[in-house]
């Protein structure tokens, strides 16, 4: 389970935490403009918009987790399990595979708008990667400067939502997260009024009290909830530094202690194996992982993107502590 954000400054920052119980190997992953990717079911792209994220360690192609391109359009995927329908070829649609999507999306288009009006020819069907890696059930947060939307795989077709609170986690459905937000519509970022009743007096003994309610729980629908309230009310200077920290910071609200969410035996839980955190408008990932605190970054720009080479950087994992005496 997961759970992906934007945050607006002076620039459009976007990421995810990605929550499971197994690495598979993730590695930064640059797919330069002239890297070839091929599809299942349409013509191959020769040449596209340079591109940056998080991908699975498979070498022979860049199964994203999520993503940025070169203009700033970022994506991530995050599990839609018991929703998520793909569905057979259809004729006269672009038919792409869920793996495909977002190196489709990333590769051609650079804004929310162009991918709202490509969305309403896509297909996604029903055709695994390979035996071994069977496909994940999927829905995706796309983002820009502009906003960002939500697409959500159905029985009859692709939804597209926009998502005015810059959120997305796993389940129930995107609209059905939205409405649960009425039942918080009281909280606030200060102490309430005394409205219980106007027969006595309630004290006022903490900071923070117009909070009381918020989730704290580690199911989708209380991340939902608890990250939407985070992000609306995070408060942080423009600077870089600064942007980025009160990012970590909103996703770290809902990050997933290894040991609190038991999968089975033996010892096996899921966690928050990777932060990561795109400054859209430079084209670079910031990342952290569970064992890891330091954050790491890496700039698209930095490469000579007019290579046909897949660049790869693993992650790293190992805890990076700066003693000062």
């Amino acid at each position: 389970m997961c759970t992906a954000s934007n945050y607006i400054t002076k620039k459009h920052y976007f990421g995810r935490n990605f929550d499971y119980e197994i690495s598979y190997n993730e590695k930064v992953t640059i797919a330069p403009r002239n890297y070839k990717f091929d599809f299942k079911l349409i013509d191959s792209i020769d040449s596209h918009y340079a591109m940056i994220g998080v991908a699975a360690g498979v070498d022979a192609y860049p199964l994203y987790y999520d993503a940025c391109n070169e203009n700033g359009l970022s994506i991530a995927g995050l599990n839609f399990a018991g929703n998520a329908k793909y569905l057979d070829e259809k004729k006269g649609m672009i038919n792409i595979t869920p793996f495909e999507f977002i190196p489709y999306l990333l590769g051609n288009f650079s804004t929310v708008t162009e991918v709202k009006e490509a969305l309403k020819n896509i297909n996604l069907v029903n055709i695994n990667f390979s035996d071994e890696l069977p496909l994940s059930p999927l829905h995706w947060m796309i983002s820009d400067e502009s906003g960002a939307i939500v697409v959500e795989p159905m029985e009859d077709g692709l939804k597209v939502y926009d998502n005015p609170v810059g959120v997305l986690t796993n389940n129930p459905p995107f609209d059905k997260q939205m409405f649960s937000l009425n039942d918080y519509r009281s909280l606030s970022n200060k102490n309430p009024e005394n409205t219980f009743s106007d027969s006595f007096d309630l004290d006022e003994y903490s900071r923070g009290m117009g909070a009381i309610g918020l989730p704290g729980d580690l199911s989708s629908s209380s991340r939902f909830a608890k990250v939407a309230f985070t992000r609306a009310n995070s408060y942080s200077g423009d600077s870089e530094e600064e942007s980025v920290s009160q990012f970590f910071h909103i996703l770290g609200s809902v990050e997933q202690q290894n040991g609190c969410t038991f999968i089975a035996d033996p010892d096996l839980y899921e966690y928050t194996i990777y932060t990561s955190c795109y400054n859209t408008a430079d084209s670079v990932l910031y990342y952290r992982t569970y064992n890891n605190s330091q954050i790491t970054a890496v700039k698209l720009m930095s490469e000579d993107l007019d290579s046909g080479d897949l660049i790869h950087y693993k992650l790293i994992t190992d805890e990076q502590i700066s003693f000062i005496n």
